[in-house]
């Protein structure tokens, strides 16, 4: 445990970027050999708009990490925040502070964003993608990224994250949204075991039916605990799916960089008020 904690206290900025680009290329490949869903879409300019928006996120937490790194000093300077009260045994702290971090930085957010009008209006650009795969884990506007960024800082500030909580929590995240997204099927079974503490693709799925109240469930990120927990869980049948917003259906809206970006900025459109709830 020790020497992953030294790894990640120093992983290198390449080393991150073959996390994402290793953990892509994978899903992308399981989900040509199992895939759930035989989308009618053309793979490759589906995943280019969405990798447009994977690098806008890139950028913009390049751009302010220097932040990040300051509030991780100030934390650990100060033994500010719920790990340093923690008196537990290096692998019970890692694993609470994993959780913790999920909560505080995916989940919490995530619920909130669904919530408040202004933050649903940039975070429904990830929600209009209609061919849900593993390219869809980072469809975020950039104003959602800048977003995702201040909520991650609140969390370490709330933790008192060190630094290798940071780079641990953010490189499995990677790889989790990737795995939660991806066009793949799961046996039963196996889908059960890891339920029982993690999000899994058929978890995952339902949070983007088109339809409420599907639409708001299933908020975790690494950890389903958490919506078992506060009662966001909900089941449905995969294969009854159909992805996107049920007031943002037009193709272009979907797929077309520039209207993408300016889909926070139009009028709003809240959910429509359906007068039988559908059942999955």
């Amino acid at each position: 445990m020790e020497v992953i904690i030294k790894y990640f206290e120093t992983i290198s900025s390449a080393h991150r970027a073959i996390i994402l680009v290793g953990g892509l290329t994978f899903f992308w490949v399981l989900e040509s050999i199992i895939p759930l869903f035989s989308f009618n879409y053309s793979k490759w300019k589906h995943a280019k708009v969405n990798i447009f928006f994977t690098i806008t996120t890139i950028v913009i937490n390049f751009t302010l990490a220097f932040i990040l790194i300051a509030t991780v000093d100030f934390v650990a300077n100060n033994q500010w925040g719920l790990m340093h009260l923690l008196d537990i045994p290096l692998v019970m702290k890692v694993i609470v502070g994993l959780a913790l971090f999920d909560f505080f930085g995916a989940y919490l957010p995530h619920y909130i964003e669904h919530q408040v009008k202004w933050l649903w209006m940039f975070h429904l650009v990830h929600h209009t993608d209609q061919n849900v795969d593993t390219t869809t884990a980072n469809r975020h506007h950039p104003g959602e990224s800048v977003l995702r960024f201040v909520f991650t800082t609140i969390a370490v500030l709330v933790l008192g994250a060190p630094i290798w909580l940071v780079f641990l929590y953010q490189s499995l995240s990677v790889v989790f949204t990737q795995f939660s997204h991806s066009n793949i099927v799961i046996p039963n079974w196996l889908d059960r075991l890891l339920l029982t503490v993690l999000v899994t693709p058929n978890m995952h799925r339902v949070h983007h039916h088109y339809r409420i109240p599907y639409t708001d469930s299933n908020y975790g990120n690494m950890f389903s605990i958490w919506d078992r927990i506060f009662g966001t869980y909900i089941v449905a049948d995969n294969t009854k799916l159909k992805y996107g917003l049920d007031t943002y259906m037009d193709v272009k809206e979907a797929e077309d960089i520039g209207t993408i970006l300016m889909l926070p900025f139009r009028e709003y459109h809240p959910y429509i008020d359906y007068a039988e709830e559908e059942k999955l």
